[in-house]
């Protein structure tokens, strides 16, 4: 693409104090975007009121929105009449969708009237799985949870097959896209500082500063949202299934709807809630200093939290389930069955007591060969939005578009 395009970053997963792999992957393009290119950048996200921020060819548009109940540091844009208003007063090249409830639509329905638009949709969130039957599972069984899953499945279907370009993170997320009818797929790999998660930024006195014993046994660590979709209370579980003689402590980095009853339950146990870390310098040196990375998220699409943790030089214990089972090869820790916190503690204490030092070697090795984020950008500008504009060209010239844009002009 030689041309100055204007992208649009559409996403209600965004938190101005650090936020997940989404989060990142915003701040990470915002770098690329002023460093690398031409292009003009539009972030809209939701903020605590209304708010445009502009640096350099980057905007910042922050809609007025609630708070999520329970996850402080997340806010919900329920207004779409302020995101229709600022795609037409910008009126973007290309919108990227980054999530998967009503904000495509708002993006289907603003190439209605403007069908030179292309629209390009990252699946991040297996949300049929991990929004629906998980928590549907757990209230009702897994009869209903199933059913109201298949449903979810022929939403996705019915939105993603109106974009012009649709990329995954892992080969599951596309080959079940491809199952839903996609066929303009891609795979887009996320990418790792290199330079600030590295083994490098070990802290010695992290332990003692999070005021947890001093032992010969490992220090584990989450790093992510403390609730249900995380299933961050197999990690609870998991502890208190481990051998005593083990040593182990661990540390809880982050914030939810779930932190204040697994401190209750985690009560006179070696274990740390410091809360959410907003620096990422200050959560490189967490990862650097801990030894084994623990979680129990089962729907991952990608686990950028993973790969920086590997980088810090820490192998993982984890679930075989969803992007997990490409993010933990063999050597660079243990997985096992989804929900089981048994068989979890049991792969910590085998992982630590067995070839330990070779697992964080490998580790490192794994997280050294994936993508810089400069590689991830030039991916998803060279070829994913490169297929987005040539499907939006040949959809132009059969005329695709303009009936519904007649009709809503009409309307």
């Amino acid at each position: 693409m030689t041309e100055s395009l204007l992208i649009c970053d559409l996403t209600q997963s965004w938190s101005p104090t650090g936020g997940g792999g989404i989060s990142t992957y915003l701040k990470e393009k915002r770098r690329y975007i002023q460093d690398c290119t031409e292009h003009r950048l539009l972030q809209i996200v939701p903020g605590l009121q209304d708010r445009i921020t502009v640096e350099g060819r980057t905007i910042l548009a922050e809609v007025g929105s609630g708070q999520v109940w329970g996850s402080p540091n997340y806010r919900w844009i329920s207004r779409n009449d302020a995101v229709f208003a600022l795609l037409r007063e910008y009126l973007p090249n290309i919108i990227e969708s980054l999530c998967p409830w009503v904000l495509p639509w708002i993006a289907i329905r603003h190439r209605w009237r403007f069908p030179e638009t292309a629209l390009v949709a990252g699946y991040r969130t297996d949300f049929p799985n991990a929004h629906i039957y998980r928590v549907m599972n757990d209230l009702t069984g897994h009869y209903s949870a199933s059913l109201f899953r298949s449903i979810a499945y022929g939403y996705a279907a019915l939105t993603y097959s109106r974009f012009d370009r649709v990329y995954a993170l892992n080969r599951d997320a596309e080959r079940m896209l491809h199952g839903l009818g996609q066929t303009n797929t891609g795979l887009l790999g996320l990418g790792v500082d290199i330079g600030q998660f590295s083994s490098d930024h070990r802290d010695p006195e992290y332990r003692a500063s999070l005021g947890l014993p001093e032992t010969d046994g490992p220090l584990l660590i989450y790093a992510g949202r403390i609730d249900n979709e995380k299933r961050a209370d197999l990690l609870v579980s998991m502890f208190k299934a481990l051998p005593q003689d083990l040593g182990a402590v661990m540390v809880l980095l982050g914030d939810g709807k779930l932190r204040a009853q697994l401190q209750q339950e985690a009560r006179g146990l070696p274990i740390a809630f410091p809360g959410f870390e907003t620096d990422r310098r200050a959560l490189a040196v967490a990862l650097a200093s801990s030894d084994i990375y623990v979680s129990g998220m089962a729907d991952e699409t990608f686990g950028i939290s993973v790969l920086e943790a590997q980088a810090s030089g820490l192998p993982v214990v984890g679930v075989a389930s969803g992007a997990m089972i490409e993010r933990v090869p063999e050597g660079t820790g243990l997985l096992g069955p989804v929900d089981d916190a048994a068989a979890m503690a049991s792969n910590v204490a085998k992982l630590w007591c067995s070839d330990y030092r070779s697992a964080r070697q490998r580790s490192i090795a794994l997280a050294n060969a994936h993508n810089r984020w400069e590689q991830t950008f030039d991916q998803l500008f060279k070829v994913e939005y490169a297929a987005a504009l040539a499907a939006r060209d040949a959809r132009r010239a059969v005329g695709w578009g303009l009936p519904a844009r007649r009709a809503l002009d009409a309307s």
